[in-house]
Formats: structure tokens, sequence, C-alpha cells
């Protein structure tokens, strides 16, 4: 048992810190298309091509309003969610098992 509620609590970690660099890397995102980065840079590409298929499931249901696009704010908003419910479910889980 110990074996699995130190998985699950090493899990909680990973997920922790997972969530909170793609954090980061939208708001990355959203700080280079408020300036004019060259669409070729490597970097430029990276958090384009990391961030823009979530965000484009959102925009399908959020379209761009008023010239704002509130598709970053939606998706940080959920996983702050997700991070703040699925990492205290792991922990109290390995808690429980442990």
């Amino acid at each position: 048992m110990f074996i699995i509620s130190n998985f699950l609590n090493a899990l909680a970690g990973v997920i922790n810190i997972v969530f909170s660099v793609y954090i980061w890397v939208i708001l990355g995102r959203v700080i280079i298309s408020w300036v004019n980065a060259d669409q070729y840079n490597p970097i430029v590409r990276f958090l384009y091509e990391i961030t823009e298929p979530p965000l484009r499931v959102i925009r399908r249901y959020l379209p761009v309003m008023g010239g704002f696009d509130f598709a970053p704010l939606v998706l940080i908003m959920g996983i702050i969610f997700l991070q703040s419910f699925l990492v205290p479910t792991l922990q109290q889980l390995a808690r429980a098992l442990g």
C-alpha cells in the first residue's frame, strides 16, 4: 500500500508542476501576441504549437469579442480549477492509502 500511496503523492506533485508550467507557457504566448514577435523564431513557434490546440477548442465556443481574446483566460482558469481539484484529491487519496 505504501508504494501506491507514494506513487499517487509523486503523481500529484508532477501534475501540479506541469499545470504551473503550462500556465506560464500560456502567459508567454499572451505576451508574445501583444508584441510583434518573429513568427519564425523557434521559441515563438513552440509557444504557439503547444498552446494553440486547447485555445482553438475554447475559441470554437467562445469567439473573440470586441477584439479581445478570452480563450487564454478561460484556459488558465480551467487549469487552476483542475489544479486545485485534482492535486489535493490525489494527495488525500495517497494519505488514505498510506
